[in-house]
């Protein structure tokens, strides 16, 4: 198996997972940031922890560099806009939130108002991943998604396409 047909065949394998995508949000130096990310899992149960990997080339992952604490927030497909707002724009020349609702959250956080579920948690770790600054988080605050239908989690399928505000 050569290393091109590992890379294709690896790729199918994580299509075919087909997880959800986030969006995560920071503020620090009086400076908010937002982007979508489709690196992020629970890495832990007891207790509870999250890892978020945020593209070294990004504007988010350089106020996050600063920051104490990140909102990671949960989209439905309905909500798609949003999505797109945080992949294809960067915030080192657009103010994402000028164009979405949001309100501000535990530690000053941007909270999403389109987000069907969030959590506020403080940042304990960093750690290098390649081209993606791995960030591990402690959940301190969480909105819980509603009881009734909401829609379907917005998957990676959904916004493969978009062309991102910055190469990763």
């Amino acid at each position: 198996m050569g290393a091109d047909n590992l890379e294709e065949s690896f790729d199918a394998v994580i299509a075919t997972a087909d997880g959800p995508v986030w969006v995560v949000t920071t503020v620090a130096g009086g400076q908010r940031a937002g982007c979508l990310i489709g690196f992020a899992t629970q890495v832990s149960i007891g207790p509870r922890r999250f890892l978020v990997g945020l593209s070294k080339n990004n504007n988010t992952r350089e106020i996050a560099d600063a920051a104490e604490y990140l909102a990671v927030h949960l989209l439905t497909e309905q909500h798609f806009a949003v999505a797109r707002l945080f992949a294809t724009t960067t915030g080192d020349r657009t103010d994402k939130f000028a164009h979405c609702d949001w309100d501000t959250g535990p530690h000053g956080l941007p909270i999403l108002r389109a987000a069907t579920g969030w959590f506020a948690a403080r940042i304990i770790e960093r750690l290098d991943l390649g081209d993606h600054l791995g960030i591990l988080l402690d959940p301190v605050a969480a909105g819980e998604p509603p009881r009734a239908d909401s829609g379907a989690v917005l998957r990676l399928h959904a916004v493969a396409d978009l062309p991102p505000g910055h190469e990763a």
